[in-house]
């Protein structure tokens, strides 16, 4: 009983399976353009050599950290300049008040000295 089953399942299965390969649709080209295809070759591509392509990644490669090192570094002379500048206007600010302050207390001992006079 479970032989016929199969059996019939089996008939079933492959008479199915030959339909769809019958409709199913090959692929074909026409006679002009399998001309055209022949007429013109497509070029040959050089193979990039693993000697070739490992030195091209290593230049690549140098050239890329090189210039993020010297972007890194033009940003941070450009920082480091500006504090320093920002630090030599900060002293000169202070040596200008300094100054000023000596001038006054030189004017005020040249006073108490002319009172004493």
């Amino acid at each position: 009983m479970n032989s016929q089953i199969l059996l019939t399942g089996a008939r079933a299965l492959s008479s199915a399976t030959l339909r769809s390969a019958a409709a199913a649709r090959t692929f074909q080209t026409s006679a002009a353009r399998l001309d055209t295809v022949a007429a013109a070759p497509i070029p040959a591509r050089k193979p990039v050599g693993a000697f070739r392509g490992g030195l091209f990644g290593f230049f690549f490669g140098s050239t890329l950290a090189g210039a993020s090192v010297y972007y890194y570094a033009l940003q941070e002379y450009k920082s480091s300049n500006e504090l320093l500048t920002e630090d030599i206007y900060n002293l000169q600010h202070a040596v200008d008040r300094l100054s000023k302050y000596v001038g006054t207390l030189e004017e005020k001992m040249e006073s108490l000295e002319r009172k004493k006079k």
